[in-house]
């Protein structure tokens, strides 16, 4: 029996690449902004009773990161009040959900963080993805990602994009050395979730690649693997770099201690095979 997967933010940068690559195996039904309104109850309700699926994959979110520090109304709306009314609807059916989130739930003080480490966000963004987890966390399904990037379509644009873009036009970059990130190849997020799905728990699990680096070196391993000048790459700090703006991780090492069914890529061979898909 082919799964069934109403899906929200189908269009964005991960769900577009899930849907492309599992919807062989999977029928999906993506739940588009003109059809349903996840942040009005009454919407939410009519449009999901009025369908048919196994399981909802929520994906769908406020990211700006800087503008959900002034835009908190709006962020706790999507974040909060969206994931509360789809998760209601879907427990009201006895369906499953799946609720994706982030490392920025995690304070970046005291690395690595696992599927056991507990949340604490520093910054409004972190705060209503956290706060969405807590709405669904007794009976659905929690996946955590970071740094999403990989072979999207063109328009949409991932960080690594942007940083090759901006060595194209030979513009210098000031990237900070002392902070963690972890890189994700969107291909590995979809066919790890694809088992996932597949095999239901409701649990946390963390999808993340397998290679922790500063934002300096991540950009030159961008660099390098696309022959752009390494020289424009310029060095400054945590502190120096977002001043009193400290609303994000600094140390963003995540880890799963759960994954034992799909290998997750390096950042180095994730960037190979982009390398090849785009040139």
């Amino acid at each position: 029996m082919v799964l069934k997967i109403a899906i929200t933010g189908s269009t964005g940068l991960v769900g577009s690449r899930i849907v492309a690559l599992l919807q062989d195996t999977i029928q999906f039904r993506p739940l588009l902004q003109e059809e349903i309104d996840i942040t009005d109850r009454d919407s939410v309700w009519k449009f999901l009773n009025g369908i048919q699926y196994d399981i909802l994959l929520h994906l769908a979110a406020y990211t700006n990161v800087d503008k959900a520090e002034q835009e908190r109304k709006l962020t706790y709306r999507i974040n909060v009040e969206g994931t509360r009314n789809l998760f209601e609807c879907v427990a009201n059916r006895n369906k499953k959900f799946i609720y994706i989130s982030t490392d920025f739930v995690f304070d970046g003080t005291n690395p690595p963080y696992d599927e056991t480490s507990r949340p604490n966000p520093v910054g409004y963004y972190g705060q209503t993805k956290f706060e969405g987890e807590e709405v669904v966390k007794n009976n659905s399904m929690i996946v955590r990602i970071a740094y999403p990037y990989g072979n999207s379509p063109a328009e949409k644009k991932d960080f690594v994009r942007s940083l090759k873009y901006l060595l194209e036009q030979g513009r210098k970059l000031t990237m900070i050395e002392d902070s963690l990130i972890t890189p994700t190849y969107i291909d590995d997020i979809a066919f790890g979730l694809e088992h996932l799905i597949k095999h239901f728990s409701p649990e946390i699990f963390h999808l993340v690649g397998s290679q922790v680096l500063s934002s300096f070196d991540s950009a030159l391993l961008i660099a390098k693997m696309f022959q752009l000048d390494t020289s424009l790459i310029e060095k400054t700090t945590f502190e120096k770099y977002y001043k009193n703006n400290l609303i994000r991780p600094k140390l963003s090492h995540i880890v799963s201690k759960k994954n034992n069914f799909h290998r997750m890529r390096s950042f180095a061979e994730g960037l190979a095979i982009m390398k090849n898909m785009i040139l």
